[in-house]
């Protein structure tokens, strides 16, 4: 009798699992995403590389943005790693659904070699600070082949 209970019992259980299983992956695959309270701050992409550029040259590139959350979003501030790269933000609130932008300069006067900068983005975002950067390879001055 102890014989034919245990596989019994076993057939059971795992049968209850499986059903247990399909149920809850039938819930995961009807549940919509919860969009998060506040504003959301979401680029598009987070680093650009302009490649290689001549020492002197001044490059440009301008980060576009999604607010994804569900109040206006504002950006209070940008600041970059360094002296050598300006910027420029969407300065008025940007409502949920709606797009803006973040713009910035590289000036590789005497710099040399690969750079990378970093570009820092305080906002009322519900997601924190975020940071973008640029890339590039600064080459010497003067020689006009790339």
């Amino acid at each position: 009798m102890r014989k034919m209970l245990f596989p019994l019992a076993f057939c059971l259980l795992s049968g209850g699992a499986a059903a247990a299983q399909d149920t809850v992956d039938t819930l995961r695959a009807g549940t919509a995403p919860v969009p998060v309270a506040g504003p959301v701050l979401a680029f598009a992409e987070k680093s650009h590389d302009f490649g290689d550029i001549r020492q002197g040259e001044k490059v440009s590139y301008t980060f576009t943005f999604t607010n994804t959350g569900t109040a206006p979003l504002v950006i209070s501030n940008v600041a970059t790693t360094c002296g050598c790269t300006a910027t420029g933000w969407t300065k008025e609130p940007v409502a949920p659904g709606k797009t803006g932008q973040v713009s910035a300069t590289f000036d590789s006067k005497g710099k040399m070699n690969r750079q990378h900068k970093v570009i820092t983005i305080h906002s009322n975002s519900a997601t924190g600070l975020q940071t973008v950067s640029l890339i590039t390879n600064v080459l010497p001055a003067g020689n006009s082949q790339r």
